[in-house]
């Protein structure tokens, strides 16, 4: 079974390595956070509650989410916190659910978050539910609030537990399932506009996981049809891989993790910049121990551009990063902070992080486990999965 979000162990063993950058002194710099919406408000959470992944945004300005727990029934739902929801926040704050779950044989869960088609179709996955063993789905929730299930994992061969979608010209479907697979570590899969799943990868398909173990995120794809992602475990030293998957579905590991000050355990994803660089974060590793935000050149050599302290400049992020046209690079830590209670960060291009907001724990947010977006005037939207007005999470703004 997948882990429970928030339990993961920090005590990965850190080898002796030198540090690549030194840690460089966090600056305040103060962004105006609003709270868009904060969940739990309805009767019974049928709005939704704890929202695990961050939100898109359409043309008009609207967002779409989703919510981890609560609904309107619970019944089938593996934890007894709801099945969770597909939801819309416009422009003025006011949330429609779009879509309830209600466990098996329909999804239920879901971790991550949605696309959007040019017809204004969402899909996502879901953890759990399914007609198929409780090993999760991939779904589509049209304009109207029709959710249609495309495929329910089966687990074994075919793989468990997915995790997020990205959609090519031709309305294919493709992401990463956490375990199982023909070698019970995972999957890459492609997910054909028929419903028929493929995967096109199997990890620990090499002697001792070298070309990695359990991917969490799922995966971005180059325009050559690449795609890249990174494994929480395996890889040389047991600490999670930075990965390439050719269009013929050869692997090759760009990156193992060290476990020592190179950074641990990836739990985001990557995005790549026009020279082909990819960054992303590690949970653990680095000179603290509680994390790292890093780049990754195109033939393989790593660079930490900030090694997380545990203090007021954040811990640990689950959350991957998004980046600006000046190169700078914009996330979210589940821990640390002023108050303990995670941030908001910017890194720039020289490893100089600056907190753009720290979460009190209160009506404010608590513990963003999610990627940000950013609109053209450099405003950052984002979900924290507890606090707000009645400590189930929200969806906030953060203006310059």
């Amino acid at each position: 079974m997948k882990p429970i979000r928030g339990c993961a162990v920090a005590g990965v063993a850190l080898a002796c390595v030198m540090a690549l950058l030194a840690v460089q002194p966090t600056q305040a710099q103060t962004y105006k956070e609003k709270v868009l919406y904060s969940f739990c408000s309805q009767s019974n959470c049928t709005d939704g509650a704890n929202p695990d992944a961050g939100v898109i945004q359409d043309a008009k300005g609207n967002l779409y989410g989703t919510t981890q727990n609560r609904g309107d029934s619970d019944s089938n739902c593996d934890y007894g916190g709801g099945c969770g929801v597909v939801f819309k926040l416009s422009k003025a704050g006011k949330e429609t659910v779009l879509y309830t779950f209600t466990g098996p044989p329909d999804g239920s869960e879901p971790v991550a978050g949605v696309i959007q088609d040019a017809k204004g179709n969402l899909y996502g996955t879901t953890d759990y539910g399914g007609a198929s063993g409780n090993y999760g789905t991939v779904f589509e929730v049209s304009k109207t609030g029709k959710e249609t299930v495309l495929y329910s994992f089966p687990g074994g061969v075919y793989g468990a537990y997915p995790s997020g979608v990205i959609q090519d010209s031709k309305g294919n479907l493709y992401g990463t399932t956490y375990v199982d697979g023909a070698y019970y570590a995972g999957t890459v899969f492609k997910l054909s506009k028929a419903g028929k799943e493929t995967a096109l990868y199997n990890f620990c398909a090499q002697s001792g996981c070298a070309d990695g173990e359990q991917p969490w995120a799922g995966v971005i794809r180059d325009a050559q049809g690449n795609f890249y992602g990174t494994t929480t475990n395996g890889g040389a030293s047991g600490a999670g891989t930075v990965f390439k998957l050719s269009k013929t579905s050869k692997e090759t590991v760009l990156y193992s993790f060290t476990g020592g000050s190179g950074g641990a355990t990836p739990y985001a994803g990557l995005i790549l910049d026009a020279k082909g660089n990819l960054y992303g974060t590690t949970y653990n590793g680095g000179a603290s121990g509680v994390g790292t935000v890093f780049k990754l050149s195109k033939t393989g050599k790593e660079t930490v551009l900030y090694s997380f302290t545990g203090a007021t400049d954040g811990a640990n992020p689950y959350a991957g990063l998004i980046l600006d046209a000046k190169g700078n690079l914009y996330g979210t830590t589940f821990y640390g902070g002023a108050y303990g209670a995670g941030t908001v960060f910017k890194v720039s291009k020289t490893g100089k992080e600056s907190i753009l907001h720290s979460f009190t724990g209160g009506t404010d947010g608590k513990n963003p486990y999610a990627d940000l977006i950013q609109d053209p005037k450099g405003n950052l939207y984002g979900t924290t999965f507890y606090g707000g007005a009645y400590g189930s999470g929200t969806v906030f703004e953060l203006m310059p």
